[in-house]
């Protein structure tokens, strides 16, 4: 006889099988992606902006409104493959999930820090002291993610630490250990522990429920008008908790509460699975879009903060010079995160395949193990049931 899968099957990680229609019920994982991407760029860009001007505009209604998804959803969906290398040697694993981030990391933190130089070494006088002073600035970010790039930190930190405990603690007790730690005040803690506390249930309910995920995507698809009553009740509980104060300055409003956070955060992490589902299934030059970011969503990850700091600067600059044609915040802020979306996507496809096609792909050189074929991507095959 056999019993219901456990949690931990849906992690397990059998050769995977082509399914019927398999890159049509995958798109989804791109476009939710692509979304999530968007919001995280939007974020940057529409507070840099305000902060720049001087005020808020409708986009920060927006990014406000994201907030507690936004993130969580991102890792939700980075832990979604883990499964197809995680009991995979270490030499290989290291390839997939440590080398391959860290690579990345390593190169785009001397990229953002080349370009942030000044204020990086400001305080130094004379070259010997202003080299010393960017090494180690370098020797920092190996255990202080350093500016926008802690997310490609993470996911290496969180792969390493899920592979070391996934056949070694339950996986209901390491799920229930981390959504505690989610829980616990830890905003006291280094900048790194406190992020993993704050994001790894996410990226570990990822790897645990990739299945049932990928089941709940495909009952989206197949009852859309169930879906799109249950998107607009929870866009309007989402904004009842996001936009509620609390009269408690640390945690000023409903969603900042322990346990909500983490309610809101996983709904509204499953809630952009729903909708990328939808948008799937409806098709048509936005869902292709968003589909396009999500397939490079590294892409943007890694290139948006120059694009985004020109625009903001040169949009700053035309105001002051052109004060009655000055554009609105919220206009300015939309500016400014359609450049910093695009604009690394155009310089990717620019270089790709050039010498500077290492800057968004990892070169053989700095693999450890063969690099994978490029087969289009498959979902996890089922586990067996535990008998």
């Amino acid at each position: 006889m056999t019993a219901a899968p456990s949690i931990a099957s849906t992690a397990a990680t059998r050769p995977l099988r082509p399914l019927p229609e398999e890159a049509a019920r995958l798109a989804w994982v791109d476009v939710a992606k692509g979304l999530c991407i968007i919001l995280v760029v939007m974020m940057h860009s529409t507070l840099g902006t305000g902060e720049a001007l001087g005020g808020e505009g409708f986009l920060h209604t927006v990014v406000e409104f994201a907030k507690p998804f936004r993130i969580p959803d991102f890792f939700l969906l980075s832990g979604l493959f883990l499964g197809r290398v995680i009991d995979r040697d270490w030499r290989l694993f290291a390839d997939r999930r440590v080398v391959h981030f860290a690579y990345f990391y390593g190169l785009w933190v001397v990229i953002q820090s080349l370009f942030k130089a000044g204020s990086i070494v400001g305080g130094a006088d004379g070259s010997a002291e202003k080299l010393a002073a960017f090494g180690l600035h370098l020797a920092e970010a190996l255990v202080v993610p350093y500016s926008t790039l802690w997310f490609v930190y993470l996911l290496a930190v969180f792969s390493v630490v899920t592979k070391l405990l996934h056949r070694r603690v339950p996986p209901a007790l390491l799920l229930v250990a981390a959504a505690v730690l989610q829980i616990l005040p830890t905003s006291g803690l280094p900048e790194l522990l406190d992020e993993f506390c704050e994001r790894y249930v996410y990226f570990l309910g990822g790897y645990l429920f990739a299945e049932w995920i990928f089941r709940f995507a495909d009952r989206v698809r197949e009852r859309a008008g169930l879906a799109l009553a249950g998107l607009a009740l929870w866009a309007v509980l989402e904004a009842m908790f996001v936009f509620t104060p609390t009269g408690i300055e640390a945690l000023p409003t409903l969603a900042r509460l322990p346990v909500v956070s983490l309610g809101l955060g996983t709904v509204g992490a499953l809630a952009i699975v729903a909708f990328a589902g939808l948008m799937t299934r409806a098709g048509g030059p936005v869902t292709a879009a968003l589909r396009a970011c999500g397939e490079r969503s590294i892409v943007i990850y890694l290139g948006f903060f120059l694009p985004m700091a020109l625009t903001r600067t040169l949009i700053v600059r035309f105001n002051d010079a052109q004060p009655d044609l000055a554009l609105d915040i919220g206009l300015a802020s939309l500016v400014v995160t359609v450049a910093a979306v695009t604009v690394p996507l155009a310089f990717e496809r620019l270089v790709r395949g050039t010498r500077l096609d290492f800057l968004f792909r990892r070169p053989a050189a700095f693999h450890i193990a063969p690099a994978p074929a490029a087969p289009a991507r498959l979902r996890p095959a089922a586990a067996p049931r535990e008998a």
